[in-house]
């Protein structure tokens, strides 16, 4: 067999998935998907069938009517022909449809059926294509909400699939794991991972959800920088200045510009005087500041860091009217306190270096021991931070877990300054934060 024909083998099936998707030829797609994968790239653009599927419903130039809803493969190997479907986008080969001309309207309700039968067949919803946009960020930014929406609804459905596997050994056979994974939009026998938005810059171990808040938080451009763990944070040295609290590789711990989110937090967690108040999580002390002015009757607050404590004694936090504080891990003083009845009318939860489990943990299996009836709580919300549809499916995802766990939450959005505008990155290794607003919990117990 001739080397070159066998090695584009491959390549051609990629390309003519490609070009039904971007057709949204649904019955030339399926018959490829038999063999194919729904993951495939185009090498040009870094577009999948997802990206294709969706970027065709912005085409409004003139197409060629050579555009077919099927690829015959002598054209395909002609040595004049188009070979990639970035080529083909610039001869003017893909279309919405069987063949679309100047000016005719993309249709939506095929592209909607296009995306869905791709999630089905295991097409992965967070790849990233040259431009660092995962198929949701290309709706986003084309403004066709519909498409954008059934992609947050497949990230959805894929990490609360992947947090039950990672937390429970499930007693079934290859087959039907690879049956429940296709469902939830994942490649059989595959961790969703590609370059930049690997599960290890926004999941658990690698395998589910989002680091909590600012921790780890790492952007495609910051892919090779090394993960914050719990353990070695609390090993580093800190820097502390009137703006940031930095840990010793320049990892922005806390940073004054969240102040407008501490105050807000302290004001819904905190209507009266007199209620009974505890945060898990010191760091710089806005929030506490906030907390302090709401005139708490107690005010505990817990802190792991050795170096945060220390400055801590020099503020005089351990002098101030009703404040304990517990130096050590959450997870060593919560139980302490659940022990001696001690409870609260109000709980903040925002800790560093410890990813979605650790505040799933949290509230799954000590809130309820620690807030009395009628009490509100509320945690620093950035899951998925780095992008908005990472943060719309955390987002959906935590309020389902909260929901199994007993709470309702109601959420408010406050507006983020633009941070690399006014250069609050500087000087800072992680961007924890890309977005324009901020959604605010409120937890409540439900009934």
């Amino acid at each position: 067999m001739n080397d070159s024909l066998s090695e584009s083998g491959p390549e051609l099936e990629a390309q003519q998935i490609l070009l039904a998707a971007s057709h949204h030829n649904l019955e030339a797609l399926s018959t490829l998907l038999r063999t194919g994968s729904a993951n495939v790239q185009d090498l040009d653009t870094g577009y999948t069938p997802l990206h294709t599927a969706i970027a065709s419903c912005a085409a409004s130039e003139p197409l060629s009517s050579a555009a077919t809803s099927k690829i015959d493969r002598s054209e395909s190997v002609h040595e004049n022909a188009p070979k990639t479907t970035a080529e083909r986008i610039r001869n003017g080969c893909m279309a919405s449809g069987e063949e679309r001309g100047f000016g005719e309207v993309p249709d939506h309700a095929a592209a909607e059926k296009t995306v869905k039968l791709l999630l089905q067949n295991g097409a992965i919803w967070n790849d990233l294509d040259k431009d660092n946009e995962t198929p949701g960020c290309l709706a986003l930014r084309l403004g066709l909400n519909h498409l954008y929406d059934i992609m947050v609804d497949a990230g959805v459905r894929a990490e609360l699939l992947l947090s039950r596997l990672d937390g429970y050994e499930l007693l079934t056979d290859e087959d039907d794991e690879e049956e429940q994974e296709q469902e939830a939009g994942l490649e059989p026998n595959t961790v969703p991972t590609e370059p930049g938005l690997s599960m290890a810059s926004i999941g658990r171990d690698q395998i589910v959800g989002t680091e909590h808040s600012k921790e780890a938080r790492k952007l495609p451009d910051q892919a090779s920088l090394v993960d914050v763990n719990s353990e070695d944070y609390l090993r580093s040295s800190l820097t502390f200045t009137t703006e940031s609290l930095l840990d010793g590789n320049k990892n922005g711990v806390m940073m004054a510009w969240e102040t407008g989110i501490m105050e807000r937090t302290a004001e819904l967690l905190v209507p009266d005087r007199g209620l009974r108040v505890l945060n898990v999580g010191h760091g710089m002390g806005i929030i506490d500041d906030f907390l302090q002015k709401r005139s708490p009757s107690t005010h505990h607050i817990i802190e792991a860091h050795p170096a945060v404590l220390e400055q801590m004694k020099k503020q005089n936090w351990t002098e101030k009217f009703g404040v304990t504080v517990h130096g050590g891990r959450w997870q060593d003083v919560v139980p302490r306190l659940i022990e001696e009845g001690i409870v609260f009318d109000a709980i903040y939860f925002d800790t560093f270096a410890e990813d979605y489990k650790e505040l799933h943990g949290f509230f799954e299996e000590n809130v309820t021991g620690l807030l009395d009836e009628g009490g509100k709580w509320s945690f620093f919300h950035g899951l998925g931070a780095d992008r908005q549809i990472c943060y719309d499916v955390y987002t959906k995802v935590v309020e389902i877990d909260l929901l199994e766990a007993g709470y309702d939450v109601e959420w408010e959005t406050l507006p983020v300054p633009d941070l690399d505008l006014t250069g609050q990155w500087e000087g800072i290794k992680r961007s924890y934060w890309q977005l324009p607003s901020y959604r605010l919990p409120v937890c409540t117990f439900i009934g």
